[in-house]
């Protein structure tokens, strides 16, 4: 009884290894791979389309409106008068977007 098990558990281990070893793969892909890919499109369209009057925060946490952008380079206006420039690769978000704090009255 003992032999006819262990015969009956080594036949179709290859296979069934290999199905959990692809489906393990899909799973990877799916839910780590894929959303990330999708989040860096998303990011490198962003800085693309930056433009003149945005609201928008560095990965720094600097919020600042655009001032004028060329293609490497943007330059935010921090605070009246005071300018800083940034690589447009530091710019992580448009800040019109965020959830602002509620200010309890």
């Amino acid at each position: 009884m003992l032999k006819t098990l262990l015969l009956q558990a080594d036949g179709g281990g290859g296979y069934s290894s290999l199905i959990l070893f692809g489906g393990v793969a899909l799973v990877f892909y799916f839910f780590m791979i894929r959303p990330q890919q999708k989040k860096q499109k998303e990011q490198k369209k962003f800085i693309e389309e930056i433009k003149r009057g945005d609201n928008v925060v560095t990965i720094g946490g600097v919020h600042g409106k655009v001032l004028s952008t060329d293609e490497t380079t943007v330059v935010l206006e921090v605070d009246k008068g005071v300018k800083m420039t940034f690589q447009k690769t530091a710019v992580s978000l448009d800040a019109s977007k965020t959830p602002e704090k509620e200010t309890k009255k």
